[in-house]
């Protein structure tokens, strides 16, 4: 094979190397945790997503995970909110418009996947990310970042 072939075919096969993963799997289990603390958004992703995947056995009505993103100062309004919303609403006032991003609730052995512009978030801002279920929020948290 001639160079001038190879060299094109090698720049192309390296290419997606260099790409930004603009999405990631966080695993909600039944003991009220995340399996990760911490999210990374590369800044030169278009659209992000978030899929969660609920690795527990519990049902929705006593388990119940989802993954909400917003402000770290509005963490606390949104799960006091979500109390509010009761069970019938999943636990998130889905209107609420500190609200980035959420995923639906969800019972062990299901995914949800939510996908959000990055335009909506700020490099040096501090997000949160949690659970609305009632009393979740406190073990099922993490930060996300702009980088």
């Amino acid at each position: 094979m001639r160079k001038w072939i190879v060299l094109p075919l090698l720049s192309l096969a390296a290419g997606p190397l260099w790409a930004a993963e603009c999405g990631v799997v966080v695993e909600g289990s039944d003991a009220m945790q995340f399996n990760t603390k911490a999210i990374e958004v590369p800044a030169t992703c278009k659209n992000f997503s978030v899929t969660l995947k609920h690795v527990g056995k519990l049902p929705k009505a006593s388990m119940g995970h989802n993954w909400v993103l917003s402000l770290a100062t509005d963490e606390a309004g949104i799960t006091a909110a979500a109390i509010k919303a009761g069970a019938a609403a999943d636990y998130l006032d889905a209107a609420d418009p500190r609200i980035i991003a959420h995923t639906k609730l969800l019972g062990g052995g299901e995914s949800d996947t939510v996908k959000f512009a990055v335009s909506k978030l700020k490099a040096g801002t501090d997000y949160a990310f949690f659970c609305s279920f009632p009393g979740h929020a406190a073990l099922m948290k993490g930060t996300l970042t702009v980088k």
